[in-house]
């Protein structure tokens, strides 16, 4: 009897255990049937060691109603030296060779196969609906970085133009506003002595909005070679591959490239961020210009963190005509 009343314990403590996990597991949509099903399962349990105690004290010799199913509340594999839950007192223990044919009249063994596909089938429903729930209350980042940045471009009277989320967003970007404002893809020779690569790449751009990447990009990477102790401290790998994978590559740029950028074009940069701040990147030299000069030489673009699948992502950002 106390090996009996220890086994119980365990399998009362056990199903706790399995209760508590479902209840928290458990929905407002899915409360009522997990508490159903725990009162299911507690009843159950407390038939079957019921059952178990009249069999050893030889009160009962047959099958107690609801036992057959009892499987998801008892996994532990039988004791095969013990059949003191299967066969009544006066039966011989079953031998694995000869059943005898007192066997016959212990409770019919659970099928602990279905059991299991049974319980993992309710766990992954239970897991899928969770997962559902979880996703719904997500925040919509897209959603929210979409809305944050029209509202900054209609307050400041932008409109703007979508450039391919292909790694060479930043440069096209600045390549469109670059001919659109008349100060063309080729810089002040003040500024930069520009390669003859360089000078290559600039002619035989078609369109600046299409493949005038090209053009910005062979740019900065000169303009950060000729005033490499601006820049060069910042870097994380040499000089020379860090500019070849500007001018080679589909790097994308990023703070050091816009500094180059309005640097060796003469550009004040204004970008929109993704949660409506404003951030300028100036060239430093902007009180030569005249002030119609210096409206041309102004340029936006629009940073994206989330909206686009690649990840961060610039547009160019022109005004509106009025």
């Amino acid at each position: 009897m106390d090996e009996l009343q220890a086994k119980h314990r365990k399998e009362q403590k056990d199903l706790q255990g399995r209760i508590t996990q479902k209840k928290k597991s458990a929905t407002k949509k899915t409360r009522k049937g997990v508490n159903d099903d725990c009162e299911r399962m507690q009843r159950e349990l407390t038939e079957k060691q019921q059952a178990e105690v009249s069999q050893l004290n030889g009160t009962s010799s047959e099958p107690v109603e609801g036992l057959e199913d009892l499987s998801l509340e008892d996994e532990t594999p039988a004791n095969p030296e013990s059949n003191e839950d299967q066969t009544p007192n006066n039966a011989e223990p079953e031998s694995e060779s000869a059943p005898t044919p007192e066997s016959t009249t212990q409770t019919k063994k659970p099928n602990r196969q279905k059991a299991r596909l049974a319980r993992r089938a309710a766990e992954q429903a239970a897991a899928a609906e969770a997962a559902a729930e979880e996703a719904a209350n997500q925040t919509d980042y897209r959603g929210n970085e979409k809305e944050v940045m029209d509202a900054v471009f209609k307050k400041l009277g932008l409109k703007e133009i979508e450039v391919n989320p292909d790694g060479h967003c930043l440069y096209s970007s600045v390549a469109k506003q670059l001919d659109d404002s008349g100060l063309g893809l080729r810089p002040d020779p003040s500024r930069i002595v520009l390669e003859p690569t360089t000078q290559s790449r600039i002619d035989t751009v078609a369109s600046p909005q299409h493949d005038g990447y090209r053009a910005v990009r062979a740019v900065t990477a000169d303009f950060i070679t000729q005033n490499k102790d601006d820049f060069e401290a910042f870097m994380e790998e040499p000089l020379d591959v860090y500019t070849r994978k500007i001018k080679l590559t589909a790097e994308w740029g990023g703070q050091l490239e816009l500094q180059a950028i309005a640097r060796a074009y003469g550009l004040e940069i204004n970008i929109v961020q993704s949660d409506g701040r404003m951030e300028k990147i100036e060239s430093g030299d902007m009180d030569s210009f005249d002030e119609e000069e210096k409206l041309k030489r102004v340029i936006w673009l629009a940073y994206y963190r989330h909206s686009y699948g690649l990840g961060e992502h610039y547009n160019a950002l022109t005004k509106k005509q009025s």
